[in-house]
Formats: C-alpha cells, sequence, structure tokens
C-alpha cells in the first residue's frame, strides 16, 4: 500500500511539474510587453513607487493573477525594479506609468511614511491615478494607498478605510469617511486597510470580477485559512503599548 501511495504522489507531482511548466513557457517576451489589456480577462496594474510596503502589492497580485484570462502587471513611473520600505526587497515594474493608460483595475499600495508623502506630493503620479482612473472599473487600494487615493482627489465625499495609525490623519486631513473596516467599497472604489487586509480585498474583488465560487475556487487554491498564532491584529482591540511597539517596529526597520 505504501509503494502504490508513493507512486501515486510521484505521478501527481509529475503532472503538477509538467503543467508548471508548460504554463511558465507559454508567455513570451512580447506578451508580457502587450501587458495590460492583452487578454480576455482582466487588466490588473499595480503601482510601485520608492518606499511601498512589500505585501500590499504583491499579496493582491497572487490572488488576482489567479482570475481567468487576467494579466496582472507591476507598473511605475520607470521601468525596473523598485525597492520597498525596508530597503531590503526590489520588485520589478514591467511597464511605466507613460506606457499605461487603459486599466480594469488598479490597485496602489501603501507604504511608510517617507514612500505615502511622496506619492502623495507627487504630482505627476497622482495625475496618471485620476487619468487611469477615469476608465477603471475597479480603483482600489491598500494600507495608506487610500491617502494617496485622497490626495489624488479621488476618495472626497466617499467611506474609505486605511491602516489605523493613519485613520485619523485621513479623516481629518481630507473629505473622507474612515470606517474601521477590512474592506470598504464605496463606488467602483475598494480600499484596504492595512497590509494583510489586501488579501481579503483582492478575493472581495474577485468576486465582484468572476463570481463566488471562482474567488472561493482562488482562496482554496492559495490556501488562505489564516490561522495566526496570536490575537493581537486588530487595532480596536489592542493596548497601547502594543500599538507603541508596533509603530516602533515598523519605523526601525523603514528607510
Amino acid at each position: 500500500m505504501s509503494n502504490v501511495t508513493t507512486r501515486r504522489n510521484v505521478l501527481r507531482g509529475a503532472v503538477a511539474t509538467a503543467a508548471l511548466a508548460t504554463t511558465a513557457a507559454a508567455p513570451t517576451e512580447e506578451a508580457y510587453a502587450a501587458a495590460p489589456g492583452g487578454s480576455a480577462g482582466p487588466s490588473v496594474g499595480i503601482l510601485l513607487y520608492d518606499g511601498y510596503s512589500l505585501l500590499d502589492p504583491t499579496g493582491p497580485a497572487e490572488i488576482l493573477s489567479r482570475l481567468p484570462d487576467a494579466t496582472v502587471t507591476m507598473i511605475a513611473e520607470k521601468r525596473g525594479p523598485v525597492r520597498t520600505d525596508t530597503g531590503d526587497v526590489a520588485v520589478v515594474a514591467e511597464r511605466s506609468t507613460a506606457d499605461v493608460d487603459r486599466l480594469d483595475v488598479l490597485l496602489v499600495p501603501g507604504a511608510g511614511n517617507r514612500g505615502t508623502i511622496g506619492a502623495m506630493n507627487n504630482q505627476s503620479l497622482l495625475r496618471w491615478i485620476r487619468r487611469v482612473h477615469q476608465h477603471t472599473q475597479w480603483t482600489t487600494s491598500v494600507c495608506t494607498g487610500s491617502i494617496i487615493l485622497a490626495a489624488a482627489g479621488l476618495l472626497d465625499g466617499k467611506q474609505a478605510t486605511t491602516y489605523w495609525a493613519s485613520a485619523e490623519y485621513l479623516q481629518s486631513t481630507f473629505d473622507v469617511t474612515y470606517l474601521p473596516q477590512r474592506y470598504v467599497r464605496s463606488g467602483n472604489i475598494i480600499t484596504a486597510a492595512g497590509v494583510s487586509a489586501g488579501v481579503d480585498m483582492a478575493l472581495y474583488l474577485a468576486s465582484l470580477i468572476a463570481g463566488d465560487q471562482t474567488a472561493k475556487a482562488i482562496q482554496l487554491a492559495v490556501e488562505y485559512d489564516p490561522q495566526p498564532p496570536f490575537d493581537s491584529g486588530n487595532a480596536a482591540e489592542a493596548s497601547p503599548e502594543l500599538k507603541e511597539k508596533a509603530l516602533q517596529l515598523l519605523a526601525a526597520s523603514q528607510v
């Protein structure tokens, strides 16, 4: 029995490996150059800028890239690697903002103070966000990305969420009603709370685009069944001491 089981596992692994190899070999450089908008599925553009938080773009990308026929493209003002807030990791932007003026979905990630302030004061970037938003089906953000959307004037009079420590700033600085939720939909704009909430938002967005069953299947495909070792992720239930330590850790890890 053990030999049969082992053989089956090996066969399954071989089939999976072959399928992955076929999938990986299929796209060409021309196909990547044509994205977004090169397929029948939704074109998803994720904005990168210096100092973003790593999971903000990559978590949703993992989910949205599983949508049938979707193209997910990283976009920055210039093509090439863009570094995160810690400076330790870079993600490659395959297209520049000058190359892109139409998307089905735009996602703006959040960042630490340096990255967020830099993006919200970058008038060229804000103009691009406004221009692309005119044609999107969905414009989305993760974490302090909602502050960047607000700076672009897209959240005027709307409800939104953001990183818990930035909630007061968002609501007091802009014409925005803050809601302490994992994600908030206001028209065709969906904002997510801090960092990991982008995964939840992306699954919700997947359900709007492709239906609940497909979104559920994607959640199972990536085995998103969070069971953290600590019940300490909700700012509304956290002590002042824990909040202070959390912000200190973030500040110390950022460059």
